[in-house]
């Protein structure tokens, strides 16, 4: 049931305590709405404390001098009551959701931020489709934590003026109570890993579903081709079964923890009314004072049940955490030694017995020398596979090679500021990636400063514009999902202008006229 399902490389198993920190770190800036909440929840409790006081106390008052007014005056305080820790109840469910909003919010910022600074070998190396569901799913599922941690620490707040309160009404009874609450703990805690390891696996066939879907739409053109269609339902299904499986386990060990707790919790309350009843019936405790004390257990059990099961129902939110937090804190393969300003490049770019390879087991380059000098033009012709676009991504530190030295005006890329580094390269793919929305959009995506009309003579400088005048709006048609909308040369040459507009002083076209016609193509050159 769990194939498949084997964690990234890039993964790593945090301690309870060490996840908590970090968690409290997101909590600690919503520390205004926490406090809300813990305030609220208090009051709520201490609302539905009151009802059994005031009618303990008034039964006690009724029997001794019996009246209407007696009654009227338990019946008002009794509805006050009511009524504030209605009013409670609303602040908290609105501080709560702001709390766990902003929360979701920032971290699912974090973890956008680390994953478009992973580098290019990341992206080779794991599936997307899954590096999407920690950034969307698994910061939902953070939600959980969110919610848990607040009303945690309004439970703990509660708990503790409830043992205070009861120790006043009777501590002997206190103490019986405080000594079974221990073993509602350790049944809790034995939830604690099959939890932690279903919710896991929960999240990471949740991120296979993901990639499913993703890679099933992405390549939807393929499938159709070949009629395929039934073989990518069918791996579709396999996938969507396997996760219906685990998370019916999943959703089976967390729903087993409160039915167990609350089994002990009625024997607990058993235990209690019966020694409470023998205590009474010896005279130690008035009848008053011991339906005082019965009338209260609930009022204690449930925040106890709810810090009891915690770190069960925790695991669930924590497992999604461990995931985030692992792309966030997983270390780059491509490292400056420096981060040097840059300045105006001259283009003279030299390799001195570089070294590099994808794997253990794939050496793409063994030792190349090479230089380039400023203003020259160099094309590299090879067979498929030996190394060409890898040349390219060196040079744009796409890549972090193993051995020797890779230096752009005779200083060394390591210790380049990469930001102001790129800023001056220009990079054409052989199949360009263009963003929805405009051609105008997508050629200004280099540079956002650039007007129109520069936008517009630069396009016309290829072609003398004709391909512009093929498009149905011109620069103003909209290319589609990934550029859908466009043919492939079409494609290339918006993507030819967008370097083109950044007026780089390093220009790379890793066979970026493959599916230009040999007119257009000569233009370019």
């Amino acid at each position: 049931m769990f194939d498949g399902l084997d964690a990234e490389a890039y993964d790593r198993s945090y301690s309870d305590i060490a996840l908590a920190r970090r968690i409290f770190r997101y909590l600690a800036t919503q520390r205004r709405y926490v406090m809300m909440v813990v305030g609220t929840v208090l009051l709520i409790s201490l609302a539905d404390l009151v009802q059994p006081i005031v009618i303990s106390q008034g039964v006690g008052a009724l029997v001794d001098s019996p009246g209407l007014g007696l009654l009227i005056g338990m019946s008002i305080l009794v509805l006050l009551a009511s009524c504030a820790g209605w009013v409670a109840n609303l602040v908290r469910r609105r501080a709560s959701g702001r709390a766990v909003g902003n929360m979701v919010r920032d971290l699912r910022v974090d973890a956008f931020k680390a994953a478009i600074q992973r580098d290019m070998s990341f992206y080779d190396e794991f599936v997307s489709g899954k590096i999407v569901s920690r950034i969307t799913s698994d910061t939902q599922d953070f939600a959980q934590v969110v919610v848990l941690v607040t009303d945690l620490l309004s439970q703990l707040i509660v708990l503790f003026v409830l043992i205070g309160i009861l120790l006043s009404i009777e501590w002997r009874l206190t103490l019986i109570l405080c000594g079974l609450s221990v073993l509602i703990f350790i049944a809790a805690l034995a939830f604690r890993r099959a939890a932690r390891y279903v919710s896991r696996q929960g999240s990471r066939v949740l991120a296979n579903v993901n990639s499913n879907i993703q890679e099933s739409v992405a390549g939807i053109t393929v499938a159709k081709n070949f009629r395929q269609e039934k073989a990518l339902y069918n791996t579709f299904d396999a996938i969507n079964r396997q996760a219906y499986r685990i998370n019916w386990w999943r959703g089976f060990v967390l729903a087993t923890i409160f039915p167990v707790l609350n089994l002990l919790g009625g024997v607990g309350t058993g235990v209690l009314i019966y020694t409470g009843a023998l205590t009474a019936q010896e005279g130690l405790i008035s009848v008053g004072a011991w339906y005082l004390f019965v009338r209260s257990l609930q009022n204690f059990w449930d925040p106890l049940m709810n810090i009891a099961s915690f770190w069960g129902q925790f695991q669930s939110g924590l497992a999604a955490a461990e995931r985030i937090f692992a792309l966030i804190d997983a270390e780059p393969v491509v490292v400056q030694t420096d981060n040097q300003t840059v300045g105006p490049l001259k283009g003279e770019i030299t390799f001195e017995g570089v070294r590099f390879q994808y794997t253990s087991r794939e050496v793409v380059l063994p030792g190349l020398d090479l230089h380039i000098r400023p203003g020259e033009n160099v094309a590299f012709v090879g067979h498929t596979g030996a190394g060409k676009s890898s040349v390219a991504k060196l040079v744009a530190r796409f890549y972090e090679f193993q051995g020797g030295r890779l230096l752009v005006d005779a200083r060394d890329i390591r210790t380049l500021d990469l930001h102001e580094y790129r800023r001056q390269l220009g990079y054409v793919p052989q199949s360009p990636f263009l963003f929805s929305g405009t051609v105008l959009d997508n050629i200004r995506y280099a540079r956002p400063e650039a007007t129109d009309a520069e936008i517009e003579a630069i396009a016309r400088q290829i072609g003398e514009g004709e391909w512009i005048e093929a498009l149905p709006q011109g620069l103003h048609s909209n290319v589609g999902e990934r550029g859908a909308r466009l043919s492939m040369g079409q494609r290339q040459l918006v993507a030819l202008v967008r370097v083109l507009v950044q007026q780089p002083a390093i220009f790379i076209l890793d066979e970026a006229t493959a599916s230009i016609d040999p007119f257009t193509e000569a233009q370019i050159q």
